[in-house]
């Protein structure tokens, strides 16, 4: 996969408490708090609590090398959060690592940042930039158990997931292929075949756009109910709720139903339809997934799915919003305590009126992809 897009800074803020006595304790949480196990990374952890033993509250994650403009808003952020102490890890080899961890460390100390220990991580071993003596961090560096230690078994517990590197993650997105791709192409073409023809036969649009958003959003809370019970939706339903999310207030239903006891619900459903939904149809349930992952502390989840939904259509307005938060490393409640309950949404939206369906109607006029 490529994109034009750079290379977005990954905000984690994990639910468990996680007390981390060691380096060893901090490297084998590290793959954890980020989803994967890491490369060409630059890592920095935020701690509250005093040193060595401090909670872990948040862990921003950049590729390396830098894009500009580097470290961003990374002070600010620590500022907002009340962090005082960090720990810096850069994963790679020296020429790479160095630069990056050289330029956090200036930043971090010009901002009054307690700098706890900076590191250099590749092939199993660790090198301290904080510490020189011998005795402690030897010139070959220092080797450490990767898997199996106290830390990620309690990660695990906590059922968080480390990937073996980001291109795992990828993966995870990738469009369904092969029979399940085909079947799904022909869904499609029979539902928009269909909705064309309810259009072209249609005296009264006004009304037709209510009965719609009303369908539509019956069948969003309906879908959500299906995951919640371990269901999954066919291919003629995914179509159907694909064009549906066309339509903003449809959309915009899904958005606030997303509570923090449903995000996982929401995370599995949407990106069922990003995998399953033909290219076309993909931007807002991608948009829904980048929301949902990003607002359980996932943000290399929702940085992927950003970058799913701007492949598609790169001025879909929900992902570029993300895109924006995701850079500017805001947390996630900037934007969930914006976000109308679907009572506001009416109040806020009016009447369903036949503008709303005109992305929709798009669509529908689009090529369909050969059937074969």
């Amino acid at each position: 996969m490529t994109t034009d897009i750079p290379a977005l800074p990954v905000l984690s803020t994990p639910q468990p408490r996680l007390l981390l006595g060691s380096t060893e304790d901090v490297l084998g949480a590290v793959p954890y708090l980020v989803g994967f196990h890491p490369a060409d990374s630059l890592i920095v952890i935020g701690l509250k609590g005093r040193p060595p033993r401090g909670r872990l509250h948040l862990t921003v994650r950049w590729d390396l090398p830098l894009p500009s403009p580097g470290l961003g808003q990374i002070i600010t952020l620590l500022r907002k959060e009340r962090i005082g102490q960090v720990i810096v890890i850069g994963y790679g080899p020296g020429p790479l690592v160095t630069p990056a961890v050289d330029a956090a460390l200036t930043l971090l100390r010009r901002g009054d940042i307690t700098i706890v220990d900076a590191l250099r991580v590749e092939n199993g071993r660790y090198w301290s930039y904080i510490c020189s003596r011998a005795d402690c961090c030897p010139a070959d560096g220092t080797p450490y158990e990767q898997e199996a230690n106290v830390i990620a078994a309690e990660a695990t517990v906590h059922g968080l997931v480390a990937l073996p590197d980001r291109e795992t993650l990828q993966r995870s997105l990738d469009p369904v292929g092969g029979t399940a791709r085909l079947a799904m192409r022909q869904a499609t073409a029979r539902v928009t075949e269909e909705l064309r023809g309810r259009l072209a036969g249609c005296a009264d649009l006004e009304g037709f756009a209510a009965e719609f958003v009303a369908d539509g959003v019956a069948r969003v809370r309906a879908a959500i109910a299906a995951y919640a019970h371990g269901e999954r939706l066919d291919d003629e339903q995914v179509a159907r709720l694909g064009l549906d999310l066309a339509v903003i207030r449809i959309r915009d239903e899904a958005w606030a139903l997303a509570t923090e006891d449903t995000r996982d619900v929401h995370r599995r459903l949407w990106q069922d339809l990003t995998r399953r939904l033909e290219p076309r149809f993909v931007p807002p349930a991608a948009a829904l997934l980048g929301v949902a992952a990003w607002c359980d502390g996932d943000s290399a989840l929702a940085g992927i799915a950003v970058i799913r939904a701007c492949e598609v259509d790169p001025g879909y307005s929900m992902a570029n919003l993300l895109m924006h938060a995701l850079h500017h490393l805001l947390p996630p409640h900037v934007l969930r305590e914006r976000m109308p309950s679907p009572e506001e949404l009416d109040q806020e939206m009016g009447s369903p009126r036949t503008g709303w369906l005109f992305p929709m109607i798009a669509l529908l006029e689009e090529p369909e992809a050969p059937a074969g």
